[in-house]
């Protein structure tokens, strides 16, 4: 599965950046998410609820950040375990660019699932995927502009 997107935030690109790398403003805007530790400037580990369909589960997973261009580009590969409802992993390319009114950041993510969750569907498992990322885009937006006008 494959999602792509973009979205304008009021905020200059080295800011977003700043905040795409702060792991509090990521656990506020992550869904479900419970916990998020950062072990280095690359690494982090995060807890998270979700339901998809019929299946709540809490997975258990790591995030890995590779700055290719800071603050322009970035990638991540991530996984995650959910027990009994399966396991997903996948990554993302993220993309900022300066715009008259802030940064326009652009992503591209692929997902991999297996297990219960695979047995569900992709056309649930995608409007969720596809839901779960506007919903974090966003909050993180919404966090970004509230900081920059106060």
């Amino acid at each position: 599965m494959e999602l792509k997107n973009e979205i304008l935030i009021n905020a200059p690109r080295d800011v977003v950046y700043a905040a795409l790398n702060d792991p509090e403003i990521l656990k506020d805007c992550i869904p479900g998410c419970e916990e998020l530790i950062k072990h280095s400037d690359t690494e982090l580990e995060a807890k998270v609820v979700l339901k998809i369909g019929p299946v709540k589960a809490r997975f258990s997973g790591s995030v890995v950040l590779s700055p290719d261009a800071p603050p322009e580009r970035f990638s991540l590969v991530g996984q995650g375990n959910g027990g009994a409802a399966g396991f997903a992993k996948g990554g993302a390319e993220v993309v900022l660019e300066p715009h008259p009114e802030g940064t326009l950041l652009r992503y591209t993510a692929k997902a991999e699932i297996g297990g219960k969750l695979a047995q569900l569907g992709s056309r649930l498992i995608e409007s969720t995927a596809k839901k779960l990322s506007s919903k974090f885009f966003a909050s993180f937006a919404e966090q970004l502009n509230d900081s920059q006008n106060s």
